[in-house]
């Protein structure tokens, strides 16, 4: 099939993943402000019913009459159990569900329409203007089915490092960041292959050309690959795809994915109105209300820092909150409550999960600089665990279930039982239903 009877017979969309509760409400926001920006690009959303709690798969449905949703479930993508569990890489257990994103490869089409161009967007994201103009471009369009096709558009991960953690490389430094070097809101990073850290790309948007070929070369590259290699990898889906994708992609502009940090870190480029899609990196912003200073700034995040991105989150949901009552959806707003702060700023297992107890893991490393200077200073980004205020795309992790006290050192591992990869290392959260089957085997 040629590029342009492919075109004229297909659709582009939008795609997140969910594979827990707690990230819930932050994909309801997601497909409703996706669904007002962008009303026609529908959002796929992949979960994993064996993790999903019926409440939870049924307030997606709910949300589907009023968003553009296509709910589409899938198998966890796993790797298979050592026989030693402390061999692995991963920071900790519940980021094995890094994994599964990407099955986003296998979809090729939805309501029997073939899908022409797929962005991924992570489910901690909210859309505030339009972001296709930006991702499905011709020039974008034309890069992607260039050469042999295997090929992602992307932004680039952050090094600035501004926080000065410990454990970061000498090489993380504004300097090194491709962000750096934008000189205005217009402008793209370059890709480049030196410094490093301007040929790295994060994964928490991208996009690609749907196809059998793609798929097999993605997945068939996690199929072959040893399974002790991939356990090295410290964030599993964004080393893995920057490995498998060197040198095969192009920039996005940075407001695809505008990490919230960065509207202090690079003012060279952020403009509050500029901000297409919203990256709720860290301590996510349903997991806290926002709180007063008493100089009467707003404050949120684990530092503080992020009262004003946090609270465009709250104007959306309490809008959404708003249109969802008039509909009489009682079921989904009840659902939806369960996975968001109190409005009496109680505390809830559920919500210390993804919000500031998220930050305690880096305490877990505090030898690993000295480690790798040991041994080299191999790279960063693809062999040193990172602290939860810059994982390996400058940002933090996305999958942040820590919770406040729990040691997951080797010295002092606390147990919730044995899953099917080994020793569960952090307190399931309401509705999961255990971790789903490892997924390894496949035919493609």
């Amino acid at each position: 099939m040629s590029s342009s009877e492919r075109d004229s017979n297909g659709f582009n969309a939008y795609a997140t993943l969910l594979t827990r509760p707690s990230y819930l409400a932050g994909a309801l926001l997601l497909a409703y402000t996706l669904s007002q920006h962008s009303p026609e690009t529908p959002l796929i959303i992949l979960y994993t019913p064996e993790t999903m709690s019926e409440p939870s798969i049924d307030a997606l449905r709910a949300e589907s009459k009023h968003s553009n949703i296509i709910l589409y479930p899938v198998d966890h993508l796993r790797l298979p159990t050592s026989d030693n569990d402390s061999d692995h890489g991963m920071v900790a257990e519940r980021f094995i569900d890094t994994w599964t994103k990407l099955r986003v490869f296998e979809v090729l089409e939805v309501q029997n329409k073939k899908i022409d161009h797929l962005c991924f967007l992570d489910a901690d994201m909210m859309i505030f203007k339009d972001p296709s103009p930006y991702i499905f471009t011709k020039e974008n369009s034309a890069y992607l089915a260039g050469g042999d096709a295997k090929r992602l558009c992307a932004t680039h991960i952050c090094v600035c490092n501004l926080d000065h953690d410990s454990w970061a490389p000498k090489s993380w430094v504004p300097s090194n960041c491709a962000h750096t070097h934008v000189k205005s809101p217009d402008g793209i990073a370059e890709v480049k292959s030196e410094p490093e850290t301007m040929g790295e790309m994060n994964t928490g948007t991208f996009a690609f050309r749907p196809s059998s070929e793609l798929r097999s070369f993605v997945l068939g590259k996690f199929e072959s690959t040893a399974p002790r290699e991939l356990r090295k990898l410290k964030f599993p889906d964004q080393d893995f795809l920057n490995i498998v994708f060197q040198g095969r992609w192009q920039a996005l502009s940075w407001r695809t994915n505008a990490l919230k940090t960065w509207r202090y870190w690079h003012p060279n480029m952020w403009r509050d109105d500029e901000v297409a899609v919203l990256h709720y990196i860290v301590d996510k912003p349903w997991a806290a209300r926002v709180g007063t200073s008493p100089s009467g700034d707003k404050i949120a995040g684990y530092k503080g820092d992020d009262g004003e991105t946090h609270s465009w989150w709250w104007n959306a949901f309490n809008k959404w909150t708003a249109e969802r009552s008039s509909k009489n959806e009682t079921e989904l707003l009840e659902t939806a409550k369960q996975f968001t702060a109190r409005e009496d700023g109680g505390d809830s297992e559920e919500m210390r999960a993804v919000g500031g107890g998220a930050q305690d893991y880096a305490k877990k490393w505090p030898k690993q600089q000295d480690q790798d200077q040991s041994t080299g200073g191999e790279s960063q980004a693809k062999q040193a665990p990172k602290s939860d205020h810059q994982r390996d795309d400058g940002s933090h992790p996305q999958n942040e279930d820590a919770t406040p006290g729990e040691d997951h050192s080797s010295s002092g591992k606390q147990d919730y039982g044995q899953g099917p990869n080994g020793p569960i290392l952090r307190k399931p959260m309401l509705g999961e239903r255990g971790h789903g089957p490892v997924a390894r085997q496949r035919h493609l």
